[in-house]
């Protein structure tokens, strides 16, 4: 009988051990106390600390800003004017996801940014400041359109998440402060002051007796350029979404600070904005700047063309310079269409009018159109280019929506698309077109010094 072949299974002693599993413990902000308040029934839960309210921006428009306001079981002594405000962003400045996703998975998916974090705010209180927190939180839907057909139950979810993770977060602190969360493109929005206004109203800190010169924000959207040095995680640091909390704390006049300056004493990176409003001081609305644009109407009767983004300015143009002139205005904002436009045109030209032709007229194609038309009536046409960049535009566009003073047509934001979109089909005019000339417009504010008071703020 042959021998058997040698066993192929190992003896446990000759298999090789594995290193046991290193429990990592994760940095979470469910406490003790939520777990056990999970298993309580709810007829003998505490009534929760923080209490939820909603405003709108105007009578006649739903709610836009969430508020939740956190009073300790120990009254605030009031006899202590908190005339110094400490004011946070929410995300990535005072906590971070406990998952490590980007966005919280659930109402518990939550611990501090940084462990100094809870210690450092109540040191702010204990020095006599206001503490609060103002978010932006575009992703919440507090009140849905009438023509909303979409699902309702993800978004109302989110909303009770928020406020679930937001209550944890001000029971953990337990100072008496408040939250607030700005969930639609409107002036609550940072770097709009809607909401400093509110916390303002809240605290009954009057205007004017804030201590803006110890007052500060920290937020993590500050404008920061991409750097080549390694961060945290060993990979370089990558560029900030946006600009709006160092805009907002410029808006208000108070310090601004990145999370990593204020919580962690490093030290400032270099940022940049899309738009500066230090290059566009109110001394450049005087007059005699060398930017002034002298129109002339060199015809009996002919027609201009604007070229240029939405927001560049070209209607308050019209209104300043054409209209003495005798110039109707054709504008698609209010005709709703190019036919309409071209009927508007025509009807003028035979009563024997000049016109403005007061639309963006982005490319050669749109142009023609308006070429053409001049040809058939035997006129010459000008054109006025708008050179005013995106950012600028994007700001004027912005301005004007939110204020009323400053928008007698009523219109409303405009949306990404429409800047994207003319920058995609944008072809600078030439005079080869069929022009007589082709004036160019390089923006700067023209109005009072009241109205730059508005103008002269962040507002996108």
């Amino acid at each position: 009988m042959a021998p058997g072949k040698p066993s192929q299974k190992r003896k446990a002693a000759d298999a090789p051990v594995s290193p046991p599993m290193v429990k990592r413990k994760i940095q979470s902000g469910t406490t003790k106390t939520a777990v056990a308040n999970f298993f309580t029934p709810t007829s003998k839960k505490p009534k929760d600390p923080t209490i939820w309210s909603e405003r709108s921006p105007h009578d006649d428009t739903p709610a836009t800003l969430l508020v939740g306001r956190y009073e300790p079981e120990t009254p605030e002594d009031k006899s202590i004017k908190r005339r110094k405000i400490a004011a946070f962003d929410l995300d990535s400045t005072l906590i971070k996801t406990a998952s490590g996703k980007r966005h919280a998975s659930s109402g518990t998916d939550w611990k501090w940014w940084d462990a100094s974090v809870p210690s450092r705010l109540r040191e702010l209180y204990q020095d006599g400041y206001r503490v609060v927190i103002l978010s932006n939180q575009a992703g919440l839907t507090l009140h849905f359109d009438p023509k909303f057909k979409g699902p309702k139950a993800s978004a109302q979810k989110r909303v009770a998440e928020f406020k679930q993770k937001c209550s944890a977060v001000l029971s953990n602190l337990n100072l008496p402060t408040s939250v607030y969360a700005a969930t639609a493109h409107d002036i609550y929005r940072k770097p709009r002051i809607g909401m400093w206004t509110e916390l303002c109203d809240d605290f009954d800190i009057p205007e004017g007796e804030v201590d803006t010169e110890n007052s500060i924000f920290v937020g993590d959207a500050g404008g920061r350029t991409a750097s080549l040095s390694k961060g945290p995680n060993g990979a370089a640091t990558p560029k900030d979404f946006s600009c709006s909390d160092r805009n907002f704390a410029h808006n208000v006049g108070i310090k601004y600070q990145t999370p990593e300056e204020f919580f962690l004493g490093e030290k400032p990176r270099i940022f940049a904005r899309d738009f500066d409003l230090s290059e566009h001081p109110f001394e450049d609305a005087k007059p005699g700047n060398p930017d002034d644009v002298a129109f002339e109407k060199t015809n009996d009767r002919d027609m201009v063309l604007f070229c240029g983004p939405p927001g560049a300015g070209k209607s308050s143009f019209y209104w300043k310079y054409l209209k003495p002139l005798g110039y109707e205005r054709v504008n698609q904002d209010l005709l709703k269409s190019r036919d309409k436009c071209v009927q508007a045109a025509r009807e003028h030209l035979q009563e024997g009018r000049s016109v403005a032709i007061d639309n963006t007229n982005a490319d050669p194609d749109t142009r023609t159109i308006w070429v053409e038309l001049a040809k058939k009536f035997g006129i010459s046409i000008r054109c006025v280019w708008f050179k005013t960049p995106i950012a600028l535009c994007e700001h004027n566009d912005a301005v004007r929506a939110m204020n009323k003073s400053l928008n007698p047509e009523s219109r409303q934001v405009l949306p990404k698309l429409a800047f994207s979109g003319f920058s995609a089909r944008h072809k600078p005019p030439q005079k080869k077109e069929g022009f007589q000339d082709i004036i160019e417009v390089n923006f700067r504010f023209r109005g009072t010094e009241e109205e730059y008071r508005i103008w002269g703020r962040y507002w996108t």
